[in-house]
């Protein structure tokens, strides 16, 4: 749909006040022309921030993007907004401002290659941080590097005795680890496909989340966290081979695990709960109570910068583990600014929860909308969008600093079981129990492009953080690499 422009009266003006998406203020209010329209308001934020280099702006007025002239915008909008216009000067339209990625993704639109190999369900599906490699687990105990540039298979990385659950990549590409349906863990050395020493042994039931340690914290990556059905969390060292910690409180499941980059460690739990541990010792130092049934996923506002360490979309590579360190340091700061690490929790009670864990243990928000549990929860990697996927079919979109409701994205016709969000925040990516993967515009909020090639249900997607891949895996035991 095109938006028509009406001629604007351009003597008339709005008295307008610009935020930035936490809400803090920039500059004094200032009384614009009505004909203005996102490019003038780009020129306005670039001078107010003092910008050396002009860099791109979104503009939204009530969580509405705002892609046409103000006066349009107020016409548009007029029971609304009636007051706004000079008529009356006590009124103040407030417009936020968000910064864009100042490169493009391209949406994926084609399968490039079905690849074979895998005996039964592929049921993880990940790139490293580079992009440069991608793993996969399998219901059949194997894990699989494959090569990009061919699409084979590289390794194939035999030890699990049962269903590989859950696979995770250091951030600075070193290591990736492994978690079975038996509650062990396997380390792999990317490079060869062989087996970093023996397994790690202490769940005494399956694994259900793996993250490490971001690499900002320490370079080179050492220790990672896993979390089990048997109702612990361990934190293991990669060089020493053992469990370091074992974080034990949670009286059910532990169904999902994140480590901070500010060092904490997150735990939901079928208990209801969300703990929060200190790394150092292990003690437990804060508990998030509201959800009124299983807690199923956890996302961290910086969790794409976490997971990528490092590693940007430029490809840029490191000669040392300090200069590794030194650039996701800078990336991780850059990212989260000033404002507290957001945590959000999807349940299934159907509702989710946004938290400031290290301001507050009550909420920031709840989220209620969706019509069955939600699965999986996902912050953009601007830290600017939440994205939920259910089991109601819907793949909906909230406003990352607020909670507030934003978008439902319609098209599935089967529970959206994974969802994964392209490098620049512009489109978002999900995998159905209906064999598709849809990929959805986040501007337009709109279906961008539906994939349909899976025989079977897609139980995981990725998008790789260079942008221009996307994989996935599911039922049908095949590995599928889409590119645009």
């Amino acid at each position: 749909m095109v938006e028509m422009e009406v001629a604007v009266d351009s003597t008339k003006s709005a008295c307008c006040q610009f935020l930035d998406p936490e809400g803090e203020v920039l500059g004094a209010s200032i009384y614009l022309p009505l004909n203005a329209g996102p490019a003038q308001l780009q020129e306005i934020v670039n001078t107010l921030l003092k910008n050396e280099e002009r860099l791109p702006y979104s503009f939204y007025i009530s969580d509405q993007e705002l892609t046409i002239q103000l006066g349009n915008y107020l016409q548009k909008n007029k029971g609304k907004w009636d007051s706004f216009v000079v008529v009356s000067v006590e009124k103040t339209l407030s417009i936020v401002y968000q910064p864009q990625a100042i490169f493009r993704i391209r949406p994926v639109n084609r399968c490039s290659a079905t690849i074979a190999g895998h005996a039964e369900a592929v049921l993880s599906v990940s790139f490293s941080p580079d992009g440069r490699q991608l793993a996969s687990g399998s219901g059949d105990t194997t894990v699989r590097i494959w090569d990009l540039n061919t699409q084979t298979p590289l390794y194939t990385c035999t030890g699990h005795k049962n269903w590989v659950l859950c696979i995770a990549w250091s951030p600075d590409g070193i290591h990736l680890v492994s978690g079975s349906k038996a509650g062990e863990l396997l380390i792999w050395d990317p490079k060869t496909g062989k087996q970093s020493g023996n397994p790690l042994t202490g769940h005494k039931k399956w694994i259900t989340g793996i993250a490490w340690e971001p690499v900002h914290l320490n370079a080179p990556c050492r220790r990672f966290v896993s979390s089990s059905k048997d109702g612990d969390a361990r934190v293991w060292d990669v060089s020493l081979r053992k469990c370091v910690l074992i974080l034990s409180s949670h009286t059910l499941a532990v169904t999902c695990v994140k480590w901070g980059g500010d060092g904490m460690i997150y735990t939901g739990s079928q208990d209801c709960t969300i703990k929060v541990w200190e790394t150092s010792q292990g003690k437990l130092i804060r508990e998030l109570k509201g959800h009124g049934h299983w807690v199923n996923s956890l996302a961290l506002s910086t969790e794409y910068t976490l997971r990528t360490g490092a590693y940007d979309h430029t490809r840029k590579q490191y000669s040392s583990s300090e200069e590794m360190k030194e650039a996701a340091l800078e990336r991780y700061k850059k990212m989260k600014g000033s404002a507290p690490e957001r945590l959000i929790s999807g349940s299934d009670d159907f509702t989710m929860f946004l938290w400031e864990p290290s301001v507050n243990k009550q909420p920031k928000a709840r989220l209620t909308g969706h019509q069955q549990l939600v699965n999986h929860v996902y912050f953009s990697p601007d830290g600017q969008w939440i994205a939920s996927a259910s089991f109601d079919k819907s793949v909906k979109l909230w406003n990352g600093n607020t909670g507030a409701f934003v978008a439902a994205f319609r098209g599935h016709v089967g529970p959206v079981y994974q969802i994964s969000w392209s490098a620049d925040s512009r489109l978002l990516l999900s995998g159905s129990k209906d064999s598709t993967l849809k990929v959805w515009d986040i501007r337009t909020r709109k279906l961008k492009q539906d994939l349909p090639g899976h025989a079977d249900e897609v139980f995981a997607v990725d998008w790789s953080p260079d942008g221009e891949k996307v994989a996935s895996g599911g039922k049908d035991r095949v590995l599928k690499l889409w590119m645009g």
